[in-house]
């Protein structure tokens, strides 16, 4: 099993960027996909990104594609999420999440281990 923990919310004005971390405890990284979730208040958590454990392959809601871009670095344990071009209802909670996965693909759900969480505000 491994832990999460996000980093990098913060406030920001519409039009400016954001880079969210993940950092992943264990010794098995590269095992795990990794996805991005966000949750605004009074709404269901919903999907943002996904990685395949490789790295090559990724997957984005409509919303945010050309805006958000995810990636990871196997060595350091990290999954990224670089946010630009932020509008104001991409403020939530967002949270990184990891599923170990035979395959090398980029899942949009299944995810089994969840961070704690970190908000991003917008403002307009």
């Amino acid at each position: 099993q491994v832990q999460l923990a996000e980093s990098g919310g913060g406030l920001v004005q519409a039009g400016g960027s954001l880079r969210l971390s993940c950092t992943v405890s264990g010794r098995t990284f590269n095992s795990y996909a990794m996805g991005w979730f966000r949750q605004a208040p009074g709404k269901e958590r919903q999907f943002v990104a996904s990685i395949s454990w490789g790295g090559d392959y990724t997957y984005y809601t409509d919303s945010v594609k050309g805006r958000f871009t995810i990636s990871r670095d196997n060595v350091k344990n990290t999954v990224y999420l670089q946010m630009n071009s932020l509008k104001p209802e991409d403020t939530a909670v967002y949270y990184c999440a990891a599923v170990r996965i035979h395959y090398n693909v980029a899942p949009r759900g299944g995810y089994d281990t969840w961070g704690q969480g970190t908000q991003v505000t917008v403002s307009s």
